[in-house]
């Protein structure tokens, strides 16, 4: 989803902003639709500033006052310009243009280059710090929600393979996330989401945070509200052709720290995944080679 019209500006000033600048400034950038819907007083009282707060901050990145920023925003809506929607009108468009091949190489690329920028700059220092926090966790909680599910469950899933460190904060009747009140500073919470972030990982992120409880973040921003609460944060581009977010980086990630926390196991690793083949065999749990048809 797009961060809105003044998504860059913000993003470029933000280091130069006081606190309760960057409160608000965080406001606008991850609720576009409400800058645009609601009033100046409203989204204050959401962002927790004063309206005048609101005013300071457009005249910060150079408009005469909010309401400038509240009409570029309605602008944006009534154009078509934030949204899901209007990505996939933008999609469909291209798409019909230029043919389904050029869509999928066009993502193929973009995914690419999003793939290869993790290791670019900090960004291994960022994977291997990240890890670090995890490997020395007495038991690492994983927590994704919507599109990011897969992100956290699949390094869950991997550790399940390695020993019994790792829990799922996801479960039926809305019990999954009971598993938290166990938790402690000895612990360490895996917590991916992006752009729209579900306001349930993010109340679960800083309550565990006020608790003392490490927080490792896969997130799209610096800005997000998980990385400023996160011991560690990876940031991925979600960028996309798509009308949908690219969540391909978020999962290599995921796959990155799980194999270096893996390694970081030693010998009790490869005593635990012993283990764990052992019981797949005897329980059949993986189909057999089969012999191919007319092979002899």
């Amino acid at each position: 989803m797009d961060h809105g019209p003044l998504a860059k500006e913000i993003i470029e000033a933000f280091e130069s902003m006081s606190a309760q600048l960057q409160t608000a400034a965080r406001y606008v950038l991850e609720r576009p639709r409400d800058v645009a819907l609601l009033s100046m007083r409203e989204q204050a009282r959401q962002a927790g500033v004063q309206p005048a707060t609101m005013t300071r901050l457009a005249k910060h990145l150079g408009l005469a006052g909010y309401e400038d920023i509240r009409e570029r925003y309605a602008a944006a809506i009534r154009s078509g310009d934030i949204g899901f929607a209007s990505k996939a009108g933008a999609q469909v468009a291209t798409q019909k243009l230029r043919g389904d091949k050029a869509l999928a190489a066009e993502m193929l690329v973009s995914i690419g280059k999003q793939i290869e920028h993790l290791g670019s700059g900090n960004g291994l220092d960022r994977l291997v710090a990240a890890a670090t926090q995890l490997a020395s966790a007495r038991r690492i909680y994983c927590l994704g929600l919507r599109s990011s599910h897969t992100v956290a469950w699949h390094l869950h899933y991997m550790l399940t393979l390695i020993g019994e460190r790792s829990i799922n904060l996801d479960g039926i009747a809305a019990t999954g996330t009971d598993a938290l009140a166990g938790a402690s500073t000895r612990d360490a919470l895996l917590v991916a989401a992006v752009l729209p972030y579900p306001r349930l990982t993010v109340e679960l992120a800083e309550h565990a945070a006020q608790r003392g409880i490490p927080i490792v973040a896969i997130t799209d921003s610096e800005l997000s509200p998980l990385a400023q609460i996160a011991q560690h944060s990876v940031i991925v581009s979600t960028d996309s052709p798509s009308f949908f977010h690219a969540m391909s980086p978020a999962f290599v990630v995921s796959e990155i720290l799980g194999a270096i926390i893996a390694g970081r196991g030693g010998d009790d690793t490869v005593a635990a995944l012993r283990h764990t083949e052992d019981h797949l065999a005897a329980l059949n749990t993986h189909l057999q080679s089969r012999r191919v048809k007319g092979s002899s």
